[in-house]
C-alpha cells in the first residue's frame, strides 16, 4: 500500500486509498508500516478553548443484511451544543477480524467526515469510540483515521481490550494506566463519580494528558464524551432509515 497521505494537517484528506486492504495479511502490514506516522504530541487547543468544533464519530452495522452506518457530528468546543452533522450508509467490505476493525469502519467514516467538513464544520479535534495506541500493533482506528486524514484523533472506548489496568480512584478525573506490560498504552479514566471508567488512548496529533482533558471536558453530564453519544444516536438513525422499504 504506497498511497500519499496528507502532506500538512490543515489540508485533511477524506479518500479512501485505491489500495485498500481486501485481506487480513494486508491489513496487518498496513498498520505495521503506519504505525511509525502517529505523532504523540499535543497540537490542540486546550478543552473548550478552540475556534473549531469537535467532532465524534461512530457507526452502525446490519449483520444480515451487511451494511454500516457511520456518523460524523460537530459540536461547539465550548456549550457542546450540536453544530453540524453528516452520515454515509454503505456495504461492509472488510471480515469481522479483531484488531482490524478500522478496515471494516474506515471507509463510512471517512465519507461521512468528509461530507461534515466540506458543510463548514471542520474539526479541530476528532473523537472515535474506539482505540488508538491502545491497540496490540499501536494503530487503532483512531491512530488510522489521524494518519489517513492528518485531523488530531483520540480513542475512547467502552472496554480496555487485552491490556491490564488496576481500578482507578472513585471520583470523576481518577485515572490509572492502561499497560501491556510495562508500557502504557492508554489510560482508565473515571468520568463521573463511582461509574466504571472509558478506556483513553492517543490516536494522532494528541499527548495522553491531552486527551484525558478532552475527554473530561466532552464527558460534562455522561460517563461517555457527548461526541461519542452523539455520534452514536445519529449512526443508529442513520442505519435505521437505511432499513426502512421506500415508498
Amino acid at each position: 500500500m504506497t498511497s500519499a497521505y496528507p502532506p500538512h494537517p490543515d489540508l485533511p484528506r477524506y479518500e479512501l486509498p485505491a489500495d485498500w486492504p481486501t485481506t487480513g495479511a494486508e491489513a496487518t502490514a498496513v498498520q505495521q508500516r503506519l504505525r511509525a506516522s502517529v505523532v504523540t504530541v499535543g497540537e490542540v487547543p486546550a478543552p473548550g478553548a478552540g475556534a473549531g468544533p469537535v467532532a465524534g464519530v461512530d457507526v452502525a452495522y446490519d449483520d444480515e443484511r451487511g451494511v454500516v452506518a457511520a456518523a460524523a457530528v460537530a459540536l461547539d468546543p465550548r456549550t457542546l451544543a450540536v453544530v453540524g452533522e453528516a452520515t454515509a450508509v454503505g456495504p461492509v467490505t472488510f471480515p469481522y477480524v479483531p484488531g482490524l476493525l478500522a478496515f471494516r469502519e474506515i471507509p463510512a467514516v471517512l465519507e461521512a467526515l468528509g461530507a461534515l467538513d466540506r458543510a463548514g464544520h471542520r474539526p479541530e479535534l476528532v473523537v472515535c469510540d474506539g482505540y488508538g495506541l491502545a491497540h496490540p500493533r499501536r494503530f487503532g482506528l483512531a491512530s488510522h483515521l489521524g494518519v489517513l486524514t492528518g485531523l488530531p484523533v483520540i480513542g475512547v472506548a467502552k472496554n480496555p481490550f487485552t491490556f491490564r489496568h488496576t481500578d482507578p480512584g472513585p471520583h470523576r478525573g481518577d485515572w490509572s494506566p492502561l499497560l501491556d506490560g510495562d508500557e502504557e498504552v492508554g489510560r482508565a479514566l473515571r468520568t463521573r463519580d463511582g461509574v466504571k471508567p472509558v478506556f483513553v488512548s492517543v490516536g494522532h496529533r494528541v499527548d495522553l494528558d491531552g486527551a484525558c482533558a478532552h475527554t473530561l471536558h466532552l464527558a460534562r453530564d455522561y460517563r461517555q464524551p457527548e461526541t461519542t453519544r452523539r455520534a452514536d444516536a445519529l449512526c443508529r438513525r442513520a442505519l435505521a432509515g437505511a432499513r426502512a422499504p421506500r415508498t
